[in-house]
C-alpha cells in the first residue's frame, strides 16, 4: 500500500477543480530529470533554487568530485521533491486534508470519495 495526501482546494471541491493526491516516498522522476520535473510540477521557485545550487556547486566543486556531488544533489531532490510539491501546493490555497492509503492514485481517490460522500457529491455535481 502506498501512502497518499489529498489537497483540497480552499472553499469547495467542484469537476474544475478536484482533489489533487501527491504520494508519499522517492520521485525517481525528480531524480533522474530534475529540472523537467520541477517545471511539469509549476515549481517555479524550487526549480530557480536547484539551478542556483547546481551552478554554485560547478563554480565551486573539483571537477574529480563533480559527478559524486551531483548524484547527491539529485538523491536530495528525489527524496524530498514530494515534500516540495506539498509545500507549493499549500502556499497555492491547497492545504493537505487528509492522508489515504491504496495502491495507487485511483484506489486513494476511491478510498477518501468513500470516506468524504460529500466530496463525492461536489465532484459529479
Amino acid at each position: 500500500m502506498r501512502i497518499w495526501t489529498v489537497h483540497l482546494p480552499r472553499g469547495a471541491a467542484t469537476p474544475a477543480r478536484p482533489p489533487l493526491l501527491v504520494r508519499e516516498g522517492f520521485a525517481w522522476g525528480a531524480f533522474l530529470f530534475a529540472l523537467p520535473w520541477l517545471l511539469l510540477h509549476r515549481l517555479w521557485i524550487e526549480a530557480v533554487a536547484y539551478l542556483g545550487a547546481a551552478l554554485l556547486l560547478a563554480v565551486l566543486v573539483p571537477p574529480a568530485a563533480a559527478f559524486p556531488v551531483a548524484l547527491a544533489l539529485h538523491f536530495l531532490l528525489g527524496a524530498h521533491a514530494q515534500d516540495l510539491r506539498r509545500a507549493a501546493l499549500a502556499r497555492r490555497g491547497r492545504p493537505a486534508a487528509h492522508v489515504v492509503a491504496g495502491p495507487d492514485a485511483d484506489a486513494a481517490l476511491a478510498r477518501l470519495l468513500d470516506a468524504r460522500p460529500d466530496l463525492a457529491r461536489a465532484l459529479l455535481a
